[in-house]
C-alpha cells in the first residue's frame, strides 16, 4: 500500500516542485570599474529583478577565478571603467559577463536574464532621448566554452551509477544471505558486527572502485569529459563515495527483509533523490526552501560538487574540504547505524 499510494505522491510532488525553468536567488558577484549612476541603476535593476543576489563586490581581474571556485557564484557583472560618460558620449557602452558554465542549461540560462534585464533598462531609457543609446553585452563561459552538456551530466552519472550499483549490490547480497538463513549462523559467530561488514564491503568496494575507474575512463576518452585536477586525488574521493554508498547499502539490507524489498528500497530511496536532488539535472538553487533542505542530507549532491571541481576546474582539497567531510562523516554515521543493528540482531 505505501508503494501504490505513497510513491507516486511523493513523484508527483518533487517532480512538480523540482522541475522548473525559472532562477531563483542566483549568486553574483558585481565588478563595477565605474561606480557611477548608470552602472548603479543597472545593477540595482538586476538585483531588484528577483532572480538574482549579489554576494561579492570585486575589484581585481585575479579574483574572478578564485571566485567561481569557491563554488558560490555563477555569474560576474562587470562594467567597463568610464561606463556613464561613454554611453553619454559615444552611446555606446560595454558590460561584460562571465558565467561558470560547469552546468551549461543554468549558466545559457542565467546569462540570457541577465541581458533581458539589460536590454529592458536600455530601452525605457532610449524612449526619453532622441539619440538612441547601446550596452553591448559580451559573454564568456567558464569551464565550458562550447557549453557541452556533457560536462553536465557525466559528473552526475558517475555519482548516480556508483550510488545505485555500489548500494543495491550490497543490500541484495545481505538480504540473500538473510532469506537462506546463512546470515543467522555468522551472527551468532565471534565474529564482531564491525568485522562482518567490513567482510561484506571489501569485495564490493574493490569491484565498485574498477566500475568507478571504467566509467571516468570513458567520460574521458569517449565523451571529452575532461581532468583538470589531480587524478589521484579524484580516484580518494570517489573511493570515499563508494564507502559510503556501500554503507547505506548494508543499512538497507539491515531493514529488508528480502532481496525484492532491498532492491525496491535501493531504487525509490536512491534513484530518484540522486536524480532530483542533487543537483544533476535541476538546480537546488531554484527549489523551495523545504527541498533545498531535504537535498542538503543528499550524499550525491556533494560528491557531483566534488567531481566537478576536480575535472572541469582543477581544484584540489582547499576548495572541496567541506564537502570532503560531509561525506567522511555520513560515511561514519551510516557504518556505526549498520553496525548497531548488527549488534542489535546478534544480542
Amino acid at each position: 500500500m505505501v508503494i501504490l499510494f505513497g510513491i507516486p505522491i511523493a513523484q508527483v510532488l518533487l517532480f512538480g516542485f523540482v522541475i522548473t525553468n525559472e532562477l531563483k536567488n542566483v549568486k553574483i558577484a558585481i565588478w563595477d570599474m565605474s561606480k557611477d549612476n548608470v552602472t548603479t541603476e543597472i545593477t540595482h535593476k538586476i538585483l531588484s529583478s528577483g532572480f538574482f543576489e549579489s554576494v561579492k563586490n570585486i575589484s581585481h581581474k585575479d579574483e574572478i577565478e578564485k571566485t567561481f571556485k569557491e563554488g558560490k557564484v555563477k555569474e560576474v557583472i562587470i562594467f567597463e571603467p568610464d561606463f556613464a560618460k561613454k554611453l553619454k558620449k559615444e552611446k555606446k557602452a560595454n558590460i561584460q559577463l562571465i558565467a561558470d558554465a560547469s552546468d551549461a542549461n543554468s549558466a545559457n540560462m542565467i546569462v540570457n536574464y541577465t541581458k533581458g534585464i539589460i536590454i529592458d533598462y536600455l530601452a525605457k531609457h532610449n524612449q526619453a532621448i532622441n539619440t538612441p543609446m547601446k550596452i553591448d553585452t559580451k559573454e564568456r563561459m567558464l569551464y565550458n566554452e562550447s557549453l557541452k552538456d556533457v560536462y553536465m551530466f557525466v559528473p552526475g552519472i558517475i555519482a548516480m551509477i556508483l550510488m545505485l550499483v555500489s548500494a543495491m549490490m550490497t543490500s541484495i547480497s545481505v538480504a540473500r544471505e538473510k532469506e537462506l538463513g546463512t546470515m543467522e549462523i555468522i551472527l551468532v559467530s565471534p565474529l564482531k558486527p564491525i568485522q562482518i561488514l567490513l567482510g561484506k564491503v571489501t569485495p564490493y568496494l574493490v569491484l565498485s572502485f574498477i566500475n568507478a575507474v571504467i566509467i571516468i575512463a570513458l567520460g574521458n576518452f569517449v565523451f571529452g569529459m575532461p581532468i583538470l585536477g589531480s587524478l589521484t586525488f579524484l580516484m580518494l574521493e570517489t573511493m570515499l563515495f563508494i564507502m559510503l554508498a556501500l554503507s547505506l547499502g548494508i543499512l538497507i539490507s539491515t531493514v529488508a527483509a528480502n532481496q525484492q524489498v532491498a532492491m525496491m528500497m535501493s531504487m525509490f530511496a536512491l534513484m530518484l533523490p540522486t536524480i532530483l536532488l542533487s543537483g544533476f539535472i535541476f538546480p537546488v538553487e531554484n527549489m523551495p526552501t523545504a527541498l533545498q533542505w531535504l537535498a542538503a542530507l543528499m550524499p550525491p549532491k556533494y560528491f557531483i560538487i566534488i567531481l566537478k571541481n576536480i575535472m572541469l576546474k582543477g581544484t584540489g582539497i582547499a576548495f572541496v574540504w567541506k564537502e570532503t567531510l560531509i561525506l567522511a562523516g555520513m560515511t561514519v554515521f551510516f557504518i556505526a547505524l549498520s553496525a548497531k543493528k548488527f549488534k542489535i540482531r546478534l544480542e
